[in-house]
């Protein structure tokens, strides 16, 4: 028996676990804990932060020996040796039974129960003189008769001064205690262990820790002893596993070594394999003379768990440590296996001849680019291609493979595994090609800002030899630069890509080529030559065919269609690219393709489509790790609800977006004006015109041009309110809706011009009549009524109510029609004030509710609970109770019951 001690211990995210075990021990009145988890979960930790807790309690402490595995009670005798003594106080039958079970004559079965009392009992006395503390780790790895014994003694210590703590891999080794199970740390957690055990990192340095060790306290404390100082500095590559040497790897390799060795086999299979398809995995095992069944002991071991979909782990580390430690030889095997069994066709050629040493090298490229456009699943060709390039005896081929892996992981939605996958590679041949990836991944996920020197360096390394690759590096480099507000770079992309250019140029060359040049004109203001070479490239992509239809090549197009305001053929462009990126799993395109139709949808006048079609980019994004993409919807989302008067949500969206887009991004112009437009509605004018005046810097390349074009009706309209005038900002809008063939934007021009022409005057009028015959009469017919309101409040303001009355009425019958109450409310009011006496707007649930309310308050109906709705609508739980509890207010329901008789 030991004494607490009062030594301090740094534990990172076990706060809930810490909290227990001070209230398990701060009272006298008995019980016990299990703490569950993975290897390297921080279990003994735990173990140890309890003992220094403990104060006054003596501590008792064990743990599960695996060479003591077959001894039975082994584990209690270790336990209990201390205060073996203390067995006096016990009746004599049970001081007999405990003393030749422990001394090795074992218990009979049917005094199991009898032994768990006398060790109780034991207990009892052994704290009769201060209360106690019995610890004992991983009580899943010694003998199962002192497991099942301890476990029914943890049951029964009510009103005993005795506290006792489990550690076990799985919850089902002690069934009835209260048991915790020690999740991963989270990204925030990590960083602070880190700067806890050395000097703090860099953020991306952490940050790629975090993500390498799963959320592994042992793996991160394992990497941060290990790595070298150019390494914790970013300096130098990471590794691609926490060190096999250290002490999660020793856990792992000691859990393995006690399995038997077809298990070991089948397990190493398993982790091999993270497919979906359960068959694959049988149908490797058949091909090694084994069967799933070998993998019982892993199971019961806490190493994986077995169902219907096939074998998952319970930590997503498992898999990595598992084939880190693996000897060679069984890894090349067990690959062999499973590329044997995955690969047919092309595919199953081209890797047999990547193992193969004579195969030459263009004629492998050659095939495994042929072979992985075949087939369909990405995720899949990823796993393959990496066992390919491990396979490799020539660096240099097992590099381009490790490369086209990690392009498939990426088109898959995996950014973690190709990242991973990168920073195997030293100085491989192919310098261009993973330097395309990466970028494409920062302009996407985390550092625009970067992948623009990461895309230009890229497409210099690969031109001389893939000029498609090149014209695309640039193409993403020229988006990165639309992202972070720099568009006066963008004519080095232009001029780069008409470099490029060569007569005869296929159809996809010529439009990646034709579209950095008519975008660099567009955002310097030359029309008369970006137009129609955006022109030509929304035709290009609308004839694509056969391997030229790309979903990335669609993209293009649609963002073509966009810049010259050809809204129908953008929104069936990013449509068709959307389809198409599902239909091929080429994951890591759908958000921006996404994010295209939900901008044609808002032009069009879609509102709803375009919020559902932002849900579900933010829901895409999300999944596959693009947090830039998933901004920019957030971004589109506060948009839509600011233009509908809905601040709650709007703000919302804002608030979700939070502080991580850079000052100028995209999301953070979105954000801007969406808070521009709410100034505008609530009548801060002043405000909403600094807003928006601030989206960019007019004739200096800087700042979101785009997003400013955009928004410029609405900055007009609040410095009419306000007595100024835009004039830069309202002459880049002008200029672009007069190149345009578009009546929508050329409708909004003449509202424009309207607004600013002088009061009383005939101009004014004159624009504003333009501006009603421009608009299409089906479409966009929230911005029609918005030119019928500010018309019939400017006749009204001039004394002319019989006119203004007209056009107030179109308007509020329009907005009521689309449920956009709030500027209902406001042409009702107009109307009253022009002598006409109109009653409220019909308010029914429709119109009582926000955007987002009605959302929810339908979903609820449709009988989703909370959390269901959180899910589908990327937003918190306490978001959703917050919005209910506004619904129930708002329409006088006190049950979701009531709330869904009343909406149907």
């Amino acid at each position: 028996m030991v004494s607490a001690s009062t030594v301090h211990i740094d534990l990172w995210g076990r706060d809930d676990e810490c909290d227990a075990i001070r209230r398990l021990l701060d009272h006298d009145d008995g019980g016990a804990l299990l703490f569950h988890g993975p290897p390297g979960s921080g279990r003994s930790a735990l173990l140890a932060y309890a003992r220094r807790w403990a104060g006054q309690r003596a501590v008792l402490a064990g743990a599960g020996v695996a060479d003591e595995a077959t001894l039975p009670y082994a584990g209690l005798h270790r336990l209990l040796d201390p205060v073996l003594d203390a067995d006096t106080a016990l009746p004599v039958r049970q001081r007999r039974l405990l003393r030749r079970t422990l001394g090795g004559d074992g218990c009979p079965a049917e005094q199991r129960l009898a032994l768990a009392a006398a060790v109780r009992s034991l207990l009892a006395a052994a704290a009769a003189d201060r209360p106690l503390l019995c610890t004992v780790d991983d009580l899943d790895i010694g003998d199962p008769q002192s497991a099942w014994t301890l476990a029914v003694v943890a049951r029964r210590l009510r009103r005993l001064p005795v506290a006792m703590l489990l550690t076990a891999t799985a919850p089902a080794t002690v069934d009835g205690v209260p048991a915790h199970r020690l999740r991963p740390l989270d990204a925030h957690e990590c960083h602070a262990m880190l700067a806890g055990l050395r000097e703090r990192p860099p953020v991306a340095v952490a940050t790629a820790l975090a993500a390498l060790s799963r959320g592994s306290p042992a793996a991160l404390a394992d990497l941060a002893g290990t790595l070298t100082a150019a390494q914790w500095r970013g300096e130098v590559p990471l590794p691609d596993t926490p060190p096999v040497d250290g002490v999660l790897a020793a856990a792992y390799r000691a859990r393995l070594d006690r399995l038997p060795v077809p298990t070991r086999r089948m397990v190493l299979l398993a982790a091999l394999d993270p497919g979906d398809d359960p068959a694959t995995l049988v149908r490797a095992a058949w091909a090694a003379g084994l069967t799933v069944e070998a993998l019982a002991p892993a199971e019961a071991a806490g190493l994986l768990r077995t169902g219907p979909g096939g074998v998952t782990f319970p930590h997503p580390l498992a898999r990595t440590m598992i084939t880190a430690v693996a000897p060679l030889a069984d890894l090349r095997s067990a690959h062999l296996l499973l590329a044997g069994t995955l690969a047919e066709g092309t595919l199953g050629r081209a890797l047999r001849h990547a193992i193969a040493a004579d195969c030459p090298a263009d004629m492998l490229a050659a095939e495994l680019s042929a072979a992985v456009d075949e087939v369909p699943d990405r995720a899949a060709a990823a796993v393959v291609l990496r066992r390919a390039a491990e396979l490799s005896p020539d660096p240099g081929r097992a590099a381009e493979l490790t490369i086209a892996a990690a392009r498939c992981a990426w088109t898959a939605g995996d950014p973690e595994q190709a990242r991973g996958l990168l920073r195997r590679l030293t100085a491989g041949p192919a310098p261009g090609r993973a330097d395309l990836l990466r970028g494409e991944m920062q302009l996407r996920c985390d550092a625009p800002a970067a992948a623009v020197a990461t895309l230009l360096a890229a497409a210099d390394a690969v031109a001389p030899a893939d000029r498609r690759a090149a014209l695309l590096a640039l193409v993403r480099a020229g988006e990165a630069i639309c992202v972070t507000g720099d568009q006066y770079r963008y004519a080095e992309v232009a001029r780069r890509a008409e470099a490029l250019r060569r007569p005869g140029d296929p159809p996809e060359l010529d439009l990646l080529a034709t579209f950095a040049a008519g975008v660099g004109a567009t955002l310097r203001g030359d029309h008369a030559r970006g137009g129609p070479a955006l022109r030509r490239v929304v035709v290009l992509g609308g004839r694509l065919a056969g391997p030229a239809l790309t979903p990335g090549a669609l993209v293009c197009a649609a963002a073509a269609a966009l810049l010259v305001a050809v809204d129908g053929p953008a929104h069936r462009l990013a449509g068709r690219a959307v389809e198409l990126a599902r239909s091929r799993g080429e994951l890591s395109l759908l958000p921006r393709a996404l994010e295209l139709r939900a901008v044609a949808e808002y032009w069009l006048g879609r509102h709803e489509a375009a919020a559902e079609t932002a849900r579900e980019g933010v829901r895409a994004a999300r999944a596959t790790g693009q947090h830039v993409c998933a901004q920019v919807h957030l971004g589109i989302l506060a948009v839509l609800a600011a233009v509908r008067a809905d601040r709650d949500a709007a703000l919302a969206r804002i608030a979700e977006i939070g502080d991580g887009a850079a000052p100028g991004s995209r999301p953070d112009a979105y954000a801007r004006w969406a808070l521009g437009v709410l100034d505008l509605i609530d009548g801060r004018y002043a405000d909403a015109v600094a807003r928006l005046s601030a989206l960019a810097r007019t004739g200096t390349g800087r700042g979101q041009v785009l997003v400013q074009v955009m928004a410029t009706p609405y900055l007009v309209e609040a410095a009419a309110h306000d007595g100024g005038r835009p004039a830069a900002a309202l002459a880049v809008f002008d200029h672009w809706a007069s190149s345009t063939a578009s009546p929508s934007r050329r409708a909004l021009a003449a509202r424009c011009r309207a607004l600013l022409a002088p009061r009383g005057g005939p101009e004014a009028e004159r624009e504003f009549h333009a501006a009603l015959r421009l608009h299409p009469a089906d479409t966009d017919r929230f911005e029609r009524a918005r030119t019928e309101l500010l018309f019939g409040r400017e006749l009204r303001r001039r004394r002319r109510p019989r006119d203004a009355r007209a056009h107030l009425h179109r308007a509020r019958e329009a907005f009521t029609l689309l449920g956009a109450t709030v500027w209902a409310e406001r042409a009702g009011e107009e109307l009253r004030a022009a002598g006409e006496s109109v009653g409220p707007v019909r308010r029914g649930p429709e119109q009582m509710l926000t955007g987002q309310q009605l959302h929810i308050a339908r979903l609820v109906a449709e009988g989703a609970t909370n959390r269901e709705i959180a899910t589908r609508m990327c937003l918190s739980t306490r978001t959703v109770d917050h919005h209910l509890r506004n619904v129930f207010h708002r329409l006088g329901v006190r049950s979701r019951t009531e709330l869904a008789r009343l909406l149907s």
